[in-house]
């Protein structure tokens, strides 16, 4: 295995565990007050925090072997200077800093222990913000606004179905449906944005349709592809599934209608560690 090869793995497992950790925190600053499944969640947060924080770090500290080629440029004190003290090595720090700050605020249960959960979960997607092609460009506070909005949607809608999955098999059906009730509203109102805010960002960073001959195009392409094709599991989980369940009939097929969505968009953000690892909207090969 190449060092680029385990550096884009850890790189995907590490955006999974980023947007959980996030996600549940989001989750818990919203429902918390509707739901007695609060305990277990915490739980998904804190180690989702933890394994998101360690996978960060261990991918920057493969950046060393990247920038050699070979994995014994990870001892090499110069590349790990230079790896630590890039753009791309303080965002990550950044994002590590945000979980552990996740993973302490829920340790304990309390009040206001979500809300700080919730401020940790922005400094990690927050994190994003400070490395890539949004933040060298000349229109950088206007394309930082709109990638900090679609992260934000994203953390929140991918963080949340595993603690809604859990609501649905733990709490009262009227209790699981208020809850679920209130996702969907949420969800209705804001998951279109991660479509709006994505495809605006593409056309300022790109400026034009050739960019779609590129590998950075294509592989945009099929980000766009994955979020329409998830368009169809979250519609089937509104206009019928949910429903039927308030219905009091079974939750297995909302419960693996969530989990189709996940999956889903686990494979969209592994596209993105490929996406961002190793292209940009300049690239032509």
């Amino acid at each position: 295995m190449t060092p680029d090869l385990l550096s884009v793995i850890v790189r995907a497992l590490g955006f999974v565990a980023l947007f959980q950790a996030a996600g549940t925190a989001f989750f818990l600053a919203v429902f918390a007050p509707l739901t007695q499944a609060s305990s277990l969640i915490r739980r998904l947060g804190r180690v989702s925090a933890a394994l998101g924080a360690g996978l960060i770090l261990a991918h920057l500290a493969l950046d060393p072997a990247r920038l050699s080629g070979d994995f014994a440029g990870w001892s090499d004190p110069d590349l790990q200077g230079l790896a630590f003290s890039s753009r791309s090595g303080i965002s990550q720090l950044v994002q590590a800093l945000g979980l552990v700050a996740v993973a302490v605020a829920l340790w304990q249960p309390g009040r206001n222990r979500p809300q700080w959960a919730s401020a940790g979960g922005a400094i990690a997607v927050g994190g994003f913000l400070l490395t890539g092609h949004t933040s060298t460009h000349a229109l950088r506070a206007v394309l930082g606004a709109l990638l900090a909005l679609h992260l934000l949607v994203v953390a929140f809608w991918f963080g949340s179905l595993v603690p809604l999955a859990a609501v649905i098999r733990l709490e009262s059906r009227p209790r699981a449906a208020a809850v679920l009730g209130r996702f969907s509203a949420i969800a209705a109102a804001l998951v279109p944005l991660i479509l709006v805010a994505g495809l605006a960002m593409a056309w300022l960073l790109a400026g034009s349709l050739a960019v779609l001959g590129t590998p950075y195009g294509q592989l945009l392409l099929v980000k766009l592809g994955g979020f329409l094709l998830l368009m169809l599991p979250a519609a089937y989980n509104k206009w019928r599934l949910a429903p039927a369940f308030e219905r009091s009939r079974s939750s297995a097929a909302l419960r693996g209608s969530l989990a189709a969505e996940y999956l889903l968009i686990v494979a969209v953000l592994s596209v993105t560690a490929v996406m961002t690892a190793f292209f940009s909207p300049g690239s032509m090969a």
